[in-house]
């Protein structure tokens, strides 16, 4: 008899959790409390309780080749980073390709999930839902936790001296939707992560005067990046990491430093972070530069106290009339229908065994997917996860004892720098293609690239030095997606199909084909290196 499966949560990482059970005869319940898929990328004018809320502008920060499921690439008409709209119907296809959706028990809430009595022989949980007011209960074998980390919002009031004292509007970024409300206003973004950025932006369009509030500064990158590449197909390649990997720290953040300055010096536009020892998730938005250099944003250190119609910025004794302060100040994370003695959240992170199994768990049948911020697509990454937790479920894959779950887990807790590579700042962080590999290797479906170089070298150097795209993930091992070979020889043909819309001639000449062997050249002493 199948093993039963519920699956909390319908976006994108519910949705491949769904499809990883189907493929390997597990019976997946999915219980999604709105009347829809797609989680985050569900745009509403109103806001929904437990479910995460976007602005009507938002646009994906990773490419499409980048961020697809690694067996169902994005339609090649679709822009190369995505508009939410575009996502959300992506998503949909998705469902619809592997009829996901008779596995989806929509307007249905998850109450609680609770060990059996019996849980030490049988791993067993009962899971209570609540659907059109009334509760109903049932039996699971394991359970899939895929509620994201972008539903309870961060207010920290306490920390804005006055703030009670305001006569203005405030709120926090997850209620803002369109830019409308900032019209001829004094504006003040407070948090310099992606959404304070975007929102600042947009309101510099309209509003009287904008003000982006920032403790520790951050480094800001364009979706355009080398030669008009995008960003993440450029910055994540396996011969990239590697490179970076085996670099001291100090020597890591220099080369960041100097590759984030080629685009603006961040210093002379009161961006630079202030803490450059450890990486902070890059911003990325395309037009905040311009917008600081016309005047429409003006960056300001963190606030020092706040009055009745005006704010006082900390090394600055001038006062600044404002209308609106928006708080882009983050979201924290819980598990209401979980008990603490099963997932305990401490210091914005949960005692998770690679961010996926509870330690401590005498039965490894409860998952979490999508409880991480790689520097990368989360959707490749819970694909991943899923496949690995769904091997655990069955048996196939063993997890180590608790004690030594336990002691990994308090090492990542306490965050010590190794010395080498990047340095992640924040709990929930992690080296994307590192991670993903360590995934892929307890399931056996890392790529051998030693192996390849020798039955399929064009492969084994795409692989290596081009954009580590997401189907490298389904290449071989179980869930093996036949075809993956091609998706990945014909990833820029993709990226770059939709805006070749004018049909333009390209002229060679002996200097270009003279530089092309030089670099096949180069790349040949690079290969010998690496690999010998």
């Amino acid at each position: 008899m199948a093993k039963r499966v519920a699956i909390v949560g319908a976006g994108v990482s519910g949705l491949a959790s769904i499809r990883c059970c189907l493929e390997e005869g597990l019976e997946p319940t999915c219980f999604e409390r709105s009347d829809d898929l797609g989680g985050l990328w569900r745009f509403t004018e109103d806001i929904e309780e437990g479910r995460a809320s976007l602005y009507k502008s938002v646009v994906s920060n990773s490419c499409k080749e980048m961020s697809c499921y690694p067996d169902f690439p994005f339609p090649e008409d679709y822009p190369i980073y995505v508009p939410h709209f575009q996502f959300l119907e992506y998503l949909k296809t998705y469902a619809n390709r592997f009829d996901l959706l008779k596995c989806i028990q929509f307007k249905t809430k998850v109450c609680s999930v609770t060990k059996r009595p019996d849980f030490t022989v049988t791993g067993q949980w009962e899971v209570v839902t609540l659907r059109e007011g009334k509760q109903e209960s049932a039996v699971f074998d394991a359970v899939m936790v895929c509620t994201g980390y972008l539903t309870n919002p961060y207010l920290p009031l306490d920390c804005f001296p006055g703030i009670n004292n305001f006569k203005g509007q405030y709120f926090h970024s997850r209620q803002y939707k369109h830019p409308d409300i900032f019209k001829d206003k004094r504006v003040l973004v407070v948090g310099m992560g992606n959404s304070g950025t975007d929102i600042a932006v947009e309101a510099s369009h309209l509003a009287k005067k904008v003000f982006l509030s920032t403790t520790g500064g951050a480094w800001v990158i364009s979706r355009v990046f080398d030669s008009g590449y995008p960003w993440d197909m450029v910055f994540m390649t396996r011969f990239q990491n590697v490179f970076r990997n085996s670099l001291p720290t100090p020597i890591v953040n220099w080369l960041i430093a100097k590759k984030m300055n080629s685009w603006f010096n961040h210093a002379n536009y009161g961006l630079i972070p202030e803490d450059r020892t450890q990486l902070r998730e890059p911003v990325l938005n395309d037009e905040l530069p311009g917008r600081i250099i016309t005047g429409k944003v003006l960056i300001k250190s963190s606030i020092k106290l706040v009055k009745e119609n005006s704010v006082v910025f900390n090394n600055t004794p001038r006062e600044e009339p404002i209308d609106i302060i928006v708080f882009a100040t983050g979201y924290t994370f819980a598990f209401p229908f979980l008990d603490e003695t099963v997932v305990k959240v401490e210091d914005g992170q949960a005692s998770l065994y690679k961010y996926v199994f509870p330690a401590h768990l005498q039965k490894p049948t409860l998952a979490v997917i999508g409880l991480i911020k790689p520097l990368g697509s989360i959707i490749p990454t819970g694909d991943t996860q899923a496949r690995w937790a769904v091997q655990v479920l069955k048996g196939v894959s063993k997890l180590p004892p608790s004690s030594v779950m336990i002691e990994e887990v308090n090492v990542r807790k306490q965050n010590k720098p190794s010395g080498f590579g990047l340095d992640y700042c924040k709990a929930l962080q992690s080296d994307y293609i590192t991670y993903i590999d360590e995934l892929l290797t307890f399931i056996g479906a890392k790529p051998n690239l030693l192996s390849l170089l020798l039955t399929d070298p064009r492969l084994a150097l795409t692989i290596f030095f081009g954009p580590c795209t997401p189907y490298q993930f389904r290449l071989t091992g179980p869930g093996k997606w036949e075809g993956a070979r091609n998706a990945i020889m014909t990833q820029w043909d993709r990226t770059f199909k939709v805006t070749k819309t004018r049909v333009v001639r390209e002229s060679s000449s002996p200097f270009e084909s003279l530089l092309k062997l030089f670099s096949f050249l180069a790349l040949l002493v690079a290969i010998f290196l690496i690999f010998l």
